[in-house]
């Protein structure tokens, strides 16, 4: 994608993202996003077709980067060297957090559903590969499907809890859901 191109996109995304910070995903509307972003109606709609395409494309973009395989040293955390499943639950909580000043108006109404659906999926494949080799009593899929319901809850809550830090979310999450860690 050229320049301008990805200039447009980035202001789509960060037009889409401050409307979320003030209203829940069903209010806002494509006029909204196309008046803060300055860009006419044909210029959205050659980027996306449809709000619930933008909202796809922001969830695809957060979660390669969230649920990314190499753990890097950021700027606000440096989880390079860990590899245990608590490291990388606070890693995806780190990212999280960057992201919720308006993670709570994606979580309202259908859009929590799609972003839901995208965070499980992700979900789903990294817990999968933590209860792999682990000797369970108990059915994989309920574990993993107890354990996927369990993180996105989680979040969730903590999007309506914002007083507890990326850690304080990890240790909760690893304590309460100690089944296979």
């Amino acid at each position: 994608m050229d320049r301008r191109l990805q200039k447009t996109r980035k202001a789509i995304y960060n037009a889409f993202t401050e409307l979320l910070k003030k209203e829940n995903y069903s209010r806002i509307t494509v006029q909204h996003i196309i008046d803060l972003a300055d860009i006419g109606r044909t210029t959205f709609y050659s980027h996306f077709e449809t709000k619930d395409d933008l909202l796809k494309a922001l969830c695809t973009d957060i979660f390669d980067h969230v649920f990314s395989k190499d753990l890097g040293k950021e700027k606000t955390h440096d989880f390079s060297c860990a590899k245990d499943t608590y490291s990388v639950i606070t890693h995806i909580l780190y990212h999280l957090n960057e992201h919720m000043d308006y993670l709570p108006g994606i979580l309202s109404g259908e859009s929590g559903d799609i972003f839901m659906g995208f965070f499980k999926e992700n979900l789903t494949y990294l817990f999968s590969s933590f209860i792999d080799n682990a000797e369970l009593d108990i059915p994989r899929d309920y574990i993993l499907n107890h354990m996927v319901c369990d993180f996105a809850e989680t979040v969730r809550w903590w999007s309506k809890n914002k007083t507890y830090s990326p850690e304080d979310i990890g240790r909760f999450f690893y304590k309460s859901t100690n089944i296979c860690f």
